[in-house]
């Protein structure tokens, strides 16, 4: 089943008010890919229906304050005053450039320096989702990431103009007017027969994250967590209601034992080419009792 086959729009799936039957929405900007979570979260919870909530990369954060998600997967950074965010995973930067490009005669498996782009125009959209001298600001306040990356300076020549967004910017790449660095699953999203892409080495990284509001983190979302980050039905720590109503843990009988404070454990941020399984530590994260 592919991500967008359950979009629903965030008003029309509200989960879980009045009496009707818990739902669980999870946002995704273009490129996540959350496919393997949907999977498990049905296998695991038939009963609590999950929505896929398609958002803009630069509309993610406000779709979580609206309501209109309990979760997202996005691009970091966030704002940390108001989400929770755990680290996925992280994307190598590729640069696009046309067929017609010196740099598309190099092997797929070639990459390409900064410097190599010092005499192209590289576009700049509106919704650039590579940090270039706010690279260092990607991880900061994030406890369980990796250190910050050092900011970037935009290689190349700047254009006269920016593009109102990547889809555009890849169409002018493809007319031959610049080239393009975005992060390797947005190269494939707007893939066209007339441009191709190679890693590009030095750029910024684009990490991934699972977000939410902190003041709303409840069982579901810590159901959320658990599933990113890899744990198994009889780890998982997030808390289904039992019988009479009291909290139970998913999977098993047995009591809860105690959570070890979220963020506590580091996640596997290893930089990815072309990774889209996303998979996270198996650091235990904490929820609330």
């Amino acid at each position: 089943m592919s991500d967008t086959d359950e979009v629903h729009d965030g008003a029309a799936a509200a989960g879980g008010t009045g009496d009707g039957p818990r739902r669980f929405r999870l946002a995704y900007v273009p490129g996540a890919t959350p496919a393997k979570w949907v999977r498990t979260w049905r296998e695991r919870h038939p009963d609590v229906p999950l929505d896929l909530v398609a958002a803009a990369a630069d509309d993610a954060e406000r779709v979580l304050r609206d309501g209109e998600a309990d979760a997202a997967v996005l691009r970091l950074p966030v704002d940390r005053d108001v989400l929770a965010a755990i680290r996925l995973y992280e994307e190598s930067p590729v640069v696009c450039v046309s067929r017609d490009h010196l740099l598309a005669a190099l092997d797929e498996d070639e990459t390409v320096a900064l410097d190599d782009l010092s005499d192209d125009v590289v576009l700049h959209p509106l919704d650039d989702v590579v940090a270039w001298e706010q690279a260092q600001e990607q991880t900061r306040a994030v406890g369980d990431a990796a250190p910050p990356s050092d900011g970037v300076s935009l290689p190349g020549r700047p254009a006269v103009e920016r593009p109102a967004t990547t889809a555009d910017a890849v169409a002018l790449v493809a007319a031959g007017v610049g080239v393009l660095v975005v992060p390797q699953s947005l190269a494939r999203l707007h893939h066209r027969k007339d441009v191709t892409y190679r890693v590009l080495d030095g750029a910024p990284a684009a990490p991934v994250a699972l977000a939410w509001v902190a003041e709303n983190d409840d069982d579901l979302v810590e159901e959320m967590v658990g599933i990113v980050r890899g744990r198994t039905v009889n780890s998982s720590r997030g808390r289904r209601p039992g019988a009479d109503g009291s909290p139970a843990q998913a999977g098993t009988a047995a009591t809860p034992r105690p959570r070890a404070a979220r963020g506590s454990a580091s996640d596997r941020t290893g930089r990815s080419r072309g990774r889209k399984d996303g998979r996270g530590s198996r650091g235990r994260g904490s929820g609330r009792r």
